[in-house]
């Protein structure tokens, strides 16, 4: 499947897509960012790694839904308040179990990274997110609660 930014004049360069949705840095977890709604019920925002940035292991109290706009597939760790492990990927391969969507539940820990040099994801929530209730994970704590996803957690806290 091919991806229709890279058919718009060639490879896109991630500069070009933080320049163009006017991407900042996202504080404590990495990547970039840009808020494109929030108003009393809900947020969305548009959010790019690129390189060897990733998302770092993080908490929010309310659900969080991924959408998948373009570049590679984002690879996800879920990690459950009941002990479970979830490792979705994100992304439009859907024969190869990747999703275009991906709801992570509140109070799961989650954290992401790309597959390839880039991905540009979104996010809702409802009720909004707020700078307040996000929590960053530390890699002890989580590596104690969660020793099948070790590898992973390192991979994913700074």
């Amino acid at each position: 499947m091919t991806d229709p930014l890279e058919e718009i004049g060639g490879r896109v360069d991630p500069q070009e897509i933080i320049e163009l949705l006017d991407l900042t840095p996202l504080p404590g977890e990495g990547g970039m960012w840009s808020q494109v709604l929030l108003d009393d019920h809900s947020s969305a925002i548009y959010y790019l790694l690129a390189g060897d940035d990733f998302s770092a292991m993080h908490r929010l109290p309310h659900p969080e839904t991924y959408h998948h706009y373009a570049g590679s597939p984002l690879e996800l760790l879920v990690l459950g308040s009941d002990g479970s492990i979830d490792r979705p990927v994100l992304g439009s391969d859907l024969s190869a179990g990747q999703r275009p969507a991906v709801v992570v539940p509140g109070d799961a820990w989650q954290g992401s990274r790309c597959r390839g040099q880039w991905c540009l994801v979104g996010t809702t929530m409802a009720p909004p997110f707020s700078f307040d209730t996000l929590e960053i994970g530390g890699r002890d704590e989580l590596q104690a609660q969660y020793p099948a996803a070790v590898e992973t957690i390192i991979a994913l806290t700074r």
